[in-house]
């Protein structure tokens, strides 16, 4: 049985809202024909020329990419760039895109709400409540927040990290031993979050990356910060999505991309 386009990005906009998006951003239906039918669908993180090949490979009819293509304003669609050839070759092979990506961060059960439930906090909240939201979406915004059941170290939580995103390495700032019972997270490269993570009084703050002069605020502020990686951050709950949507509707064909892998990778002496 084939869904059309339509029901599938309707479905996807009930779960991650637009219009909690960023302005900035470019999210939505990118590419395709809402009338059309779709049996397969792919999940990724970012959708480069790799991810593409294998989605033309499952001879998929959908890609939800967290990450937009079509980011920038584009004025011409040519084979003389890597994106121009990618995308060309998807529409021939009538390939449609999808990107959630800061609605997806924000919404109610979307990257960041996942990402503190993993970590086991409490009482989780918005770092940043969006205004004009619906009383029954309270828990909607950019961020999240939480308490820990108990309280540990920084090192204690950084294993718990460890373990619940799958990493080996973690860059941090602060001291090992200070005590936690307050975290906040914020998917991606949110440095700018540490602020509102400090001024309501969280002991740790976790994101994918940040600049290097956030670090030495985080420092200063007193707050321990972790850099757990952009993709460590984002990628798990594309593949929860790909889980989602396949129970959601039982006669497609739904899986992340195996073929995508973190583009930054550590040198072990």
């Amino acid at each position: 049985m084939a869904y059309s386009l339509k029901t599938l990005t309707n479905s996807l906009e009930a779960f991650a809202p637009l219009d909690l998006g960023e302005e900035w951003d470019n999210i939505g239906l990118l590419v395709g024909d809402p009338e059309s039918s779709i049996e397969t669908v792919l999940t990724c993180l970012t959708l480069t020329p790799d991810v593409a090949e294998e989605a033309i490979r499952l001879k998929a009819d959908l890609i939800v990419s967290h990450h937009p293509v079509l980011f920038r304003s584009v004025k011409k669609l040519t084979t003389e760039t890597h994106e121009g050839r990618m995308l060309l070759e998807l529409i021939a092979n009538k390939v449609a895109i999808y990107s959630p990506h800061t609605a997806f961060d924000s919404a109610k059960s979307g990257i960041n709400q996942q990402l503190a439930e993993s970590f086991g906090l409490a009482e989780i909240q918005p770092l940043r409540k969006m205004q004009d939201i619906p009383s029954n979406s309270a828990a909607i915004g950019s961020g999240r927040w939480g308490l820990l059941i108990e309280s540990m170290t920084a090192g204690q939580f950084l294993d718990r990290v460890r373990k619940a995103l799958k990493v080996e390495n973690l860059q941090y700032t602060g001291d090992l031993n200070q005590l936690v019972e307050s975290v906040a997270v914020a998917c991606g490269s949110a440095g700018e979050f540490l602020r509102d993570a400090n001024q309501l009084g969280c002991d740790l703050f976790l994101t994918g990356e940040a600049r290097f002069h956030s670090c030495f605020e985080a420092r200063e502020l007193g707050v321990f910060m972790v850099l757990a990686g952009h993709y460590a951050t984002e990628r798990p709950a594309v593949e929860t999505l790909a889980e989602t949507l396949s129970k959601k509707f039982p006669d497609l064909q739904c899986r992340p991309s195996e073929i995508e892998t973190d583009p930054v990778q550590w040198s072990l002496g």
